[in-house]
């Protein structure tokens, strides 16, 4: 019975120092930043591809400028849904340096119009960035398709 009660015993103090483990990775730290949203200048905010073929994925680069005191640090860039694919440096943009985010659209089988959103999280604030256009459906084969019972090897 002592056994039990020690193994119990023990087993609360680790479930318990990994919790206050993750407490304190969790903080904040005490730093302010002086930066602001309008300091990550974008050239642009929102990209229209206009009509493209279904199939090829549509690709497109946003790019901006740091023109705060402090270096900015791209914590999240998360798109609107899983169609929608971003990709980014994780190295802090300089001041007065410039940054890139690249956004491709899946268009394959999503034949019509669309618009996406991809959220920008920084040590600056957070930017939405938008992408629109229309996916005209990619033609059906030359060759007719089989539409009989009959199976054909």
């Amino acid at each position: 019975m002592k056994k039990v009660l020690l193994s119990l015993t023990l087993a609360l103090f680790a479930v318990s120092a990994s919790f206050a483990q993750n407490a304190k990775d969790n903080a904040t730290p005490g730093t302010t930043s002086t930066l602001k949203a309008e300091d990550m200048a974008f050239t642009t905010d929102s990209h229209d591809f206009g009509v493209v073929s279904e199939g090829p994925a549509a690709e497109c680069e946003f790019h901006f400028k740091n023109t705060g005191k402090e270096p900015i640090v791209l914590q999240r860039v998360q798109p609107s849904c899983g169609c929608t694919t971003p990709s980014y440096s994780k190295d802090p943009v300089l001041p007065g340096k410039e940054g890139i985010i690249k956004a491709s659209y899946n268009t394959s089988g999503r034949p019509g119009a669309f618009t996406k959103t991809i959220t920008v999280v920084s040590n600056a604030g957070t930017k939405v960035l938008t992408l629109k256009g229309q996916v005209e459906k990619a033609p059906t084969s030359s060759v007719p398709e089989n539409t009989s019972m009959l199976k054909t090897n």
